[in-house]
């Protein structure tokens, strides 16, 4: 197949392929952003823009490169416009780093898995050992931005459960 032209309109096949993500990721998408309104043909078929695949692009590299999350996006659209971010996904701008938005999260990628809960421990791993008794006070606490990173995240995988699962009530 030749090559499109940079203006071309592409279909959501092309822009998932160009972007790199599943095509259901891209309706995801225009679920969370109202920034994203592609053009629909008769059946419902979309139809990009070159603008629109800009747009895609920064919210894809804040999203999976810079560990935003969705409302974290939503955020930045709403203060920066659409234009930052398009700016963001062709390369021109670096993100800044937003005040309490990332404080403790992990880089993309390098987060540990949460451990297992009540299915016992693997036969080569040894015992957990005891903490020392000795004036040792544990605190499990979040702070308030952490409780609000965590109830947001909470939020958006219950909502793409929700959008993916067709049995549960939208």
């Amino acid at each position: 197949m030749a090559e499109k032209s940079p203006d071309a309109f592409r279909t959501i096949s092309e822009a998932a392929e160009e972007l790199d993500v599943p095509q259901h990721v891209l309706r995801f998408w225009e679920t969370r952003f109202t920034q994203i309104k592609p053009m629909k043909r008769a059946g419902g078929r979309r139809y990009y823009r070159p603008a629109d695949v800009e747009l895609l692009k920064g919210i894809r590299g804040l999203l999976y490169k810079e560990g935003y999350t969705i409302r974290g996006v939503q955020k930045i659209l709403k203060e920066d416009g659409a234009g930052y971010v398009a700016a963001v996904g062709r390369g021109e701008i670096e993100p800044r780093k937003r005040e309490g938005e990332m404080a403790s999260a992990p880089p993309p990628g390098l987060a540990r898995a949460a451990p297992r809960l009540g299915r016992g421990r693997p036969a080569d791993q040894p015992a957990p050992v005891a903490p020392p008794t000795a004036d040792v006070r544990v605190v499990n606490r979040l702070s308030d931005s952490q409780a609000d990173m965590l109830r947001a995240a909470l939020r958006d995988l219950g909502d793409a459960r929700k959008i993916l699962d067709p049995t549960l009530p939208r």
